[in-house]
């Protein structure tokens, strides 16, 4: 059966398990392995862009509602500025609160970015990040897990299921199908990625 919406998923959960009584709780099973993709992944197919523009004298622009993880970000200008990214101990021992001009670091705290130095003016910011897909239901019939990773959300929401059922000597064997099918969608996303780039030879 092709995994193609909401509903083939969970009757193919209930296939899975040979069992017709699960209606109730496979919904649950699913949205915890959404969860887990959420943490796990990152594929292209992820990836969107957002718009933000700064306030002069603040030193916060707050991130999408769907942000997971940042992947490039800059100031809008001719040229683009590239912003760097330092973590958040790194970022508060560099730069002080007082000086300000055209932001060139960030770091993320919580739902904002922190940016340094602060902004003295409205810059825009161009952000390309990972977006947390739309959970499935029966109103939301696919998203991005569904449509390109199929088969590792289905054994996420099978190993999800097997400790509800206390049948705990399956866990290994979604586990072990889980792992392979995220190692081999990593694989594909970066051959993808970079497939379209020349190929280079260095002489030393």
């Amino acid at each position: 059966m092709p995994l193609a919406s909401y509903s083939d998923l969970t009757s193919t959960i209930s296939s899975y398990l040979a069992r017709s009584d699960l209606d109730s709780i496979i919904p649950t099973f699913i949205s915890l392995a959404e969860q887990r993709l959420r943490r796990e992944l990152r594929m292209r197919q992820m990836l969107v862009t957002a718009q933000a523009t700064t306030t002069g004298g603040d030193s916060t622009v707050g991130l999408p509602s769907d942000y997971l993880e940042m992947r490039d970000i800059h100031v809008v200008g001719n040229p683009n500025g590239q912003l760097n990214y330092e973590s958040p101990n790194a970022f508060y021992k560099r730069n002080t609160s007082t000086e300000s001009g055209l932001p060139k670091s960030y770091t993320v705290l919580a739902a904002e970015l922190q940016l340094a130095p602060i902004p003295d003016g409205a810059y825009g910011l161009q952000m390309l990040y990972y977006a947390q897909p739309p959970f499935l239901s029966t109103t939301t019939a696919s998203n991005v897990f569904l449509a390109y990773c199929p088969d590792a959300l289905l054994y996420a929401a099978l190993g999800e299921a097997e400790p509800y059922l206390m049948n705990d000597a399956r866990l290994q064997t979604w586990g072990t199908l889980y792992e392979r099918a995220i190692n081999a969608i990593s694989v594909a996303d970066q051959s993808g990625e970079y497939s379209g780039q020349p190929m280079s030879m260095s002489f030393n």
